[in-house]
């Protein structure tokens, strides 16, 4: 078969270098296959091409088993890129956002220094977000501590880092037939195992429930998850108001101020 190509000869400076490390990354025993890289370019990236089917309960459970594998492969620190990365990217290939990497001592310190003031940031240099989004963000970023819960003391976990449902493709086993998932298109590093999680709700995923079951069965999550889902979910959805605005910007907003409420 032949092989898929991604190109943009004008990627930012180590694009591709990044998704390719990061995909070999991710390749762990006992982990969810991943999609394999041939060649790595400047400009391009080449894998070998898949061929998808519809995804079962049956697959979409083991999925979720071998994801919580991936996770427990663990990461050197929160916000630590895969080997040999010195910067990080997350969105689309026409207009990927920065991703900084580095070594947090806390999740809180990460996702707030790492994931949502870059956000922030960025967002009012394009006039996105204003003064009041900026001081709204503050107060969610002053209670992470508090809303991360019982799952404040979790280690980094190896993440896929863009788990939203277009990059879990479903494939067949080429062994048995049966089917499996397959991992494409990372912002891999070290993060809250929740946050995969977060990202396959965010814009509906196939199967979902089973996914979690199977992900239950191999690690246990923390008491109370379900409630920390848009905590999770607000760097992604602030990702998008940046690149693309309209209701993003709005659902950011309302999930800031649910946060920096309490709920």
């Amino acid at each position: 078969m032949e092989p898929f190509v991604k190109a943009r000869p004008d990627a930012p400076h180590g694009y591709f270098a990044c998704e390719a490390a990061g995909l070999r990354w991710l390749t762990v025993p006992g982990g969810p296959r991943v999609v394999h890289v041939r060649v790595v370019a400047p400009g391009s990236l080449t894998l070998d091409r898949l061929t998808e089917v519809p995804p079962t309960a049956d697959a979409a459970r083991d999925f979720g088993r071998r994801l919580a594998t991936l996770h427990d492969a663990g990461a050197p620190a929160w916000g630590a890129l895969p080997p040999g990365v010195d910067a990080g990217f997350f969105g689309p290939l026409d207009e990927p956002l920065p991703m900084p990497g580095g070594a947090w001592g806390t999740w809180a310190r990460f996702y707030g220094e790492a994931r949502l003031l870059p956000m922030l940031d960025l967002g009012r240099r394009r006039g996105v977000f204003d003064g009041s989004d900026a001081a709204a963000f503050a107060a969610v970023v002053a209670r992470l501590d508090d809303l991360a819960g019982p799952a404040a003391d979790d280690v980094p976990a190896r993440l896929h880092g863009d788990l939203w449902s277009e990059n879990v493709l479903w494939v067949r086993r080429p062994h048995d037939d049966a089917v499996e998932a397959v991992l494409i298109d990372p912002a891999a590093h070290g993060g809250h195992r929740e946050a995969d999680l977060a990202m396959l709700a965010l814009f509906g995923t196939s199967f979902l429930d089973e996914i979690v079951a199977g992900y239950g069965e191999a690690h246990p999550l923390a008491r109370g998850w379900q409630h920390r889902v848009t905590l999770h979910q607000l760097f992604p959805v602030a990702a998008h108001a940046v690149l693309f605005g309209g209701g993003f910007v709005g659902q950011t907003r309302r999930i800031l101020g649910a946060l920096a409420a309490g709920s």
